[in-house]
């Protein structure tokens, strides 16, 4: 029989942390003296309270270890239960949400997706604008132990590739997820703290730079401004640039880097491949750029570089409204946000890594047409592909399409228009914040859409940020049997 009592007192326990992390905006709440403090202790209460008795509930049934299929369900119920909390001081708060709008917003917050529903930011309670930067950077330090401890085990889109290499360092394989998880998070602590510092140095006051850096770092891209960053155009556009690059590489590169292995990042095939394609994507969007408008041409390089890494990454921020720039601009914007950044990071969408092993079946593929009776074999970063990896990167391909095509024309169904369907629901799967289009584009946002939709939305941040084959595979009659 099933015993869910693992994965609930796991739940529970996280659940009591997010409570727990709600205190922070309410000090600032208090400090900022608006009468706020309130909402955010209320939450803390209740959250902390329900996630403690869940906790005491399942503690009897804790065990060393979970199974397969307890190890599936607690990846999504993780993802289901803290935005569930996580949206109570949305709803108690200033902005006097509805629940679809909250959940909305918290689903956005933990996934990094950046897709936001609110609107006159420049006026709402420090507390709420910290809590909701608060919400994408524990996303993106949970998705990461998700994809480095989890994933390569459940064999989910071809993750299992990285299940010996990424936990090598220094030819030391870490023994424990506790202590892959405590060298990632002080790296990723260390890294908000460099980017809100030079947030700060180049002009950003203490509040923006912080919040800031934990959006920028967790690759999510809630703002503090309405304008997102184009409040903030200039030098803090490359310092955006080089941090959100940062957080779309393999964390335990870094770990490793600290090992004292400084050349492990150029010799990471897909770290290659992915600074290679932003290179060029720059490269091409900034000379269309001085060609098509009267850009000077440091302005066209930091306006493309800023924010083809932005879209690229996941992030989300936007500086300007690049629907103005064109047909071809807007579709090189829209593909380009489903390529991703590495595995193992805090960015989303399929990734690069996934592309690579794509590119290196079909190459081989070609060569057994050419010489039929010639034995060749898929290769990645200079070992062979096995048959299994290559069958889960497909699998994921095949269905991220098909999930693409569903949800917009489910999205479709409910009234919306083609253009904002369809960059509505690669915007949720690829989780990478604004669509195209007027309403959802980097000069709008969500709340104008049906309650439907943004249900719809939802599900799909949630199946994009756990790599969709997680969360397939719960709803399936063998799991359950297995």
């Amino acid at each position: 029989m099933f015993d869910i009592r693992p994965v609930a007192y796991v739940i529970g326990l996280l659940v009591a942390v997010l409570g727990a992390t709600m205190l922070l905006p309410m000090l600032v709440d208090l400090a900022e003296g608006r009468g706020e403090w309130h909402v955010f202790l209320e939450s803390s209460v209740l959250t902390m309270f329900c996630g403690g008795l869940i906790a005491l509930a399942s503690a009897n049934g804790v065990k060393e270890g979970l199974s397969i299929q307890q190890t599936f369900l607690l990846t999504t119920g993780v993802w289901v239960a803290l935005p569930i909390f996580g949206a109570i001081p949305f709803v108690l708060g200033e902005t006097d949400a509805r629940f679809v709008d909250a959940f909305f917003e918290a689903m956005s917050g933990l996934t990094t997706t950046g897709s936001t529903v609110f609107v006159g930011l420049d006026n709402l309670p420090k507390g709420i604008l910290l809590w909701r930067g608060l919400l994408q950077w524990l996303g993106g330090i949970g998705i990461i132990v998700v994809a480095m401890v989890f994933l390569p085990e459940l064999r989910v889109g071809g993750m299992q590739i990285f299940r010996s290499e990424a936990f090598d360092t220094m030819g030391k394989i870490l023994p424990r997820a506790t202590e892959i998880s405590a060298s990632i998070s002080t790296i990723y602590i260390a890294i908000t703290i460099a980017c809100a510092t030079c947030y700060y140095i180049v002009g950003l006051n203490f509040f923006d730079a912080t919040v800031h850096a934990l959006t920028t770092v967790s690759t999510g891209g809630f703002s503090t401004y309405d304008a997102s960053f184009g409040k903030f155009q200039g030098p803090a556009e490359y310092v955006a640039s080089v941090f959100m690059i940062a957080a779309a590489l393999p964390f335990v590169r870094f770990v490793q880097m600290t090992k004292g292995n400084y050349r492990v990042l150029w010799k990471d095939s897909q770290i290659r491949a992915f600074l290679g394609t932003i290179a060029v994507l720059v490269f091409v969007t900034a000379f269309t750029l001085t060609q098509t408008f009267p850009h000077h041409p440091e302005q066209a390089f930091r306006e493309a570089l800023f924010n083809i890494i932005s879209i690229m990454t996941g992030t989300g921020f936007a500086s300007v409204d690049y629907m103005g720039w064109g047909p071809f601009l807007i579709s090189v914007f829209f593909f380009i946000g489903l390529i991703g950044g590495c595995a193992g990071s805090t960015s989303c969408s399929i990734k690069i890594f996934r592309y690579q092993l794509l590119f290196a079946s079909i190459k081989v593929q070609l060569r057994r047409i050419r010489s039929p009776h010639g034995v060749f074999a898929p290769r990645y970063a200079g070992r062979p592909i096995g048959d299994d990896v290559l069958n889960s990167v497909i699998s994921f391909f095949v269905f991220f399409v098909v999930s693409l095509g569903v949800l917009s024309v489910a999205l479709g169904m409910t009234g919306l228009d083609l253009i904002t369907s369809v960059s509505g629901a690669a915007t949720a799967l690829a989780n990478i914040g604004p669509g195209l289009g007027p309403e959802i584009g980097p000069s709008g946002n969500f709340a104008g859409l049906n309650d439907t939709a943004k249900w719809m939305l939802a599900i799909g941040m949630l199946l994009g940020r756990l790599e969709l084959l997680a969360v397939y595979a719960i709803f399936t009659v063998n799991f359950w049997r297995s």
